[in-house]
Order: C-alpha cells, then structure tokens, then sequence
C-alpha cells in the first residue's frame, strides 16, 4: 500500500505546479484553488496520480488537471450532481464522471462553481452516512 502524501506536503506540491506552469493555466489553477477553498475551508488537498492536484471532503470532490489547452476539473460524482448553470462541458457521456474545462479567458461562475462543490461534498457526505443494510444468511438446514 502507497504512503498517502500529508497535505502540507500535498498543498506544496500544487504550489509548485502552479509556479511552474507560469502562464494562464497556473493562474487558473490558482484561482479555482481559492474558489474551492472559500467554498469549503474543510477541503484536504491531496496529490495523486503522479502529479494530480485532487480536492477532498469525505471523498474525492474534483481534480484540478492541466493541459496545453485547458485547465480540467472532473468532479468524480459529477453525473449526481445538479448543474443548472451547465458549468460541465466535458466528460458529459460518462456514468459516473463530469468535467469543467476551462480555456484561456474564459470566465469562471463562481457561484455555480461553489454551488457545484457544495453538492458535491453532500453527496460525499450522503454516501459516508449511508448505513449498509445488515444481510442475514438463513441456512437451508435449520
């Protein structure tokens, strides 16, 4: 079993990908970061997957991923979630999975981007609190 990385550690590793990215996609990074973080203050960062920027309440709420045209946050229940101002616009056939990706210059919602966290830290919540129905095995020989 892997070591998880300690959040401080986490936290200084997203730091440093924002700093070395250098250009609008750091600067988004940065910002989302803070969104997510007065969404929540509760939020764990964490570091997984070789170099993925994940934000946690009682489960994986999104990652926060890089690429030469856009910035990706997947939210790993998206396809749960309410999203009435249609902030998902990618990873949209999936079951499970739904995506924001944001391009340079595109504008952020702030408060739907909040709106889309909180709901996703109650269904974390929702599915943590889920009490599993208690089977019981009749035998065939009683």
């Amino acid at each position: 079993m892997k070591t998880p990385i300690p959040a401080e550690s986490a936290s200084a590793l997203i730091d440093a990908k924002i700093n070395e990215l250098g250009d609008w996609r750091g600067k988004t990074l940065a910002k989302v970061r803070s969104i997510i973080h007065r969404a929540d203050p509760e939020i764990v960062e964490e570091w997984k997957w070789r170099g993925t920027p994940v934000f946690s309440h009682a489960g994986i709420v999104c990652t926060g991923e890089t690429y030469k045209n856009a910035v990706k946050l997947t939210f790993a229940k998206g396809a749960a979630l309410p999203d009435p101002k249609g902030l998902f616009n990618s990873s949209l056939d999936g079951n499970v999975r739904r995506a924001i990706d944001i391009h340079e210059g595109d504008k952020i919602d702030e408060t739907a981007l909040k709106n889309l966290i909180h709901a996703a830290i109650a269904l974390n919540l929702a599915s943590k609190n889920k009490t599993k129905p208690s089977r019981t095995i009749a035998s065939r020989f009683d």
